[in-house]
């Protein structure tokens, strides 16, 4: 991979300023005004549902059973495949299985390399010693700090005898915390966010809307880097909760796209310290940083000053190369077989942690196994003579736990061209029920049916009351969801580039990300539910005499 390359994949694992890893440029996410739905649409039982067998999407449709699922998920989910972590041999197996299910199937292989395999290389980058002492004091990684392998670089073992302090470590027009200070080869530490007025307006912006300095933390780490600084210390307020949202991406190495062991890093090398650690560094000159604090907000000016800390830091990392795959199985269809409705969900899970395994029945299990019985079925109605209008893929993605990577490998290398994509249906986690639906398991979230189509929208409401008759519940579509659901499964890698996307979801439960998601907790009458309500939606989608329209902007 290229400079230009790291930079964009660095980019998208972006740390924003409320402590959340977000995928794939959430900073240049297109500006909408539209309220999305984010109610609950409860389906009207006066009317029948349609159960006509003559029918063939009915017919169908109910070949959809618990049985089926179960028999995959058994499988997937068991302690064989040792929790599926991308790269790992439980990680293959997984593959291998969804492979040879798609070839049994008779689904065409659109790599045309006889395994339906679309192989992906990713860094694999973990520390092998990162430590932490200040002023003979030893700090604990993942407790009192944190540092993400894949943001920085080998630096090994170093020693400083001062920080600065560096304000929010800004360097625009109109504040600056650089002017007039020389950081090369310096420990500095900045804090998150930027400067502003005593009635909240920024003074970067002169409003009361953030600058990109303080959602986009790379912007402050580049500065820091062509500046020359050795190493950013960044103070997080609520280091807790920062783990705890990041977790995911503490377990097991971590992974980026593509050979990125000969990539020179474009940011600082920088750890997330705790409050406890700034107070250490700051020692006994608190009156004199409380001093710089308050010239800072009330004049804007940055005044640096270098607090003499002993710092001892090691920054050990160790790379290599690894090979993942993600599964396709191309269903081809008739007279408009060059539009392609994508059917996704991710395959890989969290894996083994010493003798525990994360079997991730729900996570993805559950979706992996669904996706794999919606195939199923339509194979079967082609077979019967009933074959799609418009092309169906069915993929099952690895690297999700790592940051949607899979899904961003097949956006940005597209077996078939985005501009035929007419939409993605993903499934991710549906075979639980959450407390808010624990008196009625018939039930699933949808997540961005109408961000980018209105007609994706109609269709799964009118899908879902002619046919299945579920709670539909808009809850995490709403764009204030907290949870920011929207951005963080596969779907959004389609989204992102305009391509309609739907999220089916049950919520998460107290076995979320787990050793304890095992597949004595599915729900499988529920889950079947769901995916007869899915087949109902990629049938019409795969069959209408238009393809959807996309909104514009």
């Amino acid at each position: 991979m290229k400079e230009g390359d790291m930079k964009d994949a660095l980019i998208k694992s972006v740390v924003n300023t409320t402590g959340n890893i977000l995928f794939l440029s959430l900073l240049v996410i297109q500006v909408v005004s539209a309220q999305y739905n984010s109610g609950i649409t409860k389906p009207d039982t006066t009317q029948a549902i349609s159960t006509d067998m003559s029918i063939p999407q009915v017919k169908w449709a109910a070949d959809i059973t618990a049985d089926d699922l179960y028999a995959h998920l058994s499988v997937i989910a068991s302690d064989e495949y040792e929790g599926r972590e991308t790269g790992q041999p439980g990680n293959e197996k997984a593959a291998d299985y969804i492979a040879q299910y798609f070839k049994t199937l008779g689904l065409s292989d659109p790599m045309e390399n006889g395994t339906h395999f679309q192989p992906i290389a990713f860094t694999s980058s973990r520390w092998e010693e990162t430590t932490l002492h200040v002023n003979g004091k030893k700090f604990k990684h993942l407790w009192d700090y944190m540092t993400f392998p894949t943001q920085n670089e080998d630096l090994g073992a170093f020693a400083a005898d001062e920080v600065m302090f560096l304000g929010y470590g800004i360097d625009s027009p109109t504040y600056s915390d650089y002017a007039g200070k020389d950081v090369q080869g310096k420990v500095i530490m900045i804090y998150k966010g930027e400067p502003t007025r005593s009635d909240s307006t920024s003074y970067i912006t002169g409003k009361k809307e953030w600058s990109e300095w303080s959602t986009n933390v790379n912007k402050k780490l580049k500065v820091a880097k062509d500046k020359g600084a050795k190493l950013v210390l960044i103070v997080e307020d609520q280091l807790k909760d920062f783990l705890f949202q990041n977790r995911k991406f503490l377990l097991g190495p971590k992974l980026d796209l593509g050979d990125l062991t000969q990539v020179d890093y474009w940011v600082a090398n920088h750890m997330y310290i705790s409050t406890s650690i700034a107070k250490e560094i700051i020692g006994t000159k608190s009156k004199k940083f409380k001093k710089i604090r308050r010239l800072i907000e009330k004049k804007g000016k940055s005044k640096g000053y270098n607090f003499p800390a002993k710092l001892e830091v090691v920054m050990d990392k160790q790379m290599k190369v690894i090979e993942g795959n993600n599964v396709l199985g191309l269903l081809p269809g008739t007279d408009k077989a060059d539009e392609i409705i994508v059917v996704s969900a991710h395959y890989d899970h969290l894996g083994k942690k010493g003798e525990e395994i994360f079997n991730g029945a729900d996570d993805n299990g559950s979706g992996t196994s669904t996706v794999l019985d919606i195939a199923e079925s339509f194979v079967k109605a082609a077979n019967d003579g009933n074959a799609p209008r418009r092309s169906i893929l069915f993929m099952l993605v690895t690297g999700e736990e790592k940051g949607l990577l899979g899904s961003e490998y097949y956006a940005e290398n597209p077996i078939y061209p985005l501009e035929n994509t007419v939409a993605d249906v993903n499934v991710d986690m549906v075979g639980r029920v959450d407390k808010r639906y624990a008196h009625d398991p018939n039930y699933v979230y949808v997540i961005g049916s109408d961000r980018l189509s209105k007609d994706l929208h109609v269709i799964n409401e009118e899908m879902n009351q002619k046919y299945t008759q579920i709670i539909l519940d808009y809850k995490y579509n709403d764009e204030k969801d907290p949870n920011r659901y929207y951005y963080r499964s596969d779907h959004y890698n389609f989204a992102s580039r305009g391509i309609p996307a739907i999220f089916y979801f049950n919520g998460t439960h107290e076995d979320y990300h787990q050793p304890s998601d095992t597949i004595d907790k599915i729900n499988f009458d529920k889950m079947a539910k769901v995916g007869q309500h899915i087949f109902h939606v990629t049938w019409e989608l795969a069959n209408r005499d238009q393809r959807i329209e996309v909104l514009k902007n």
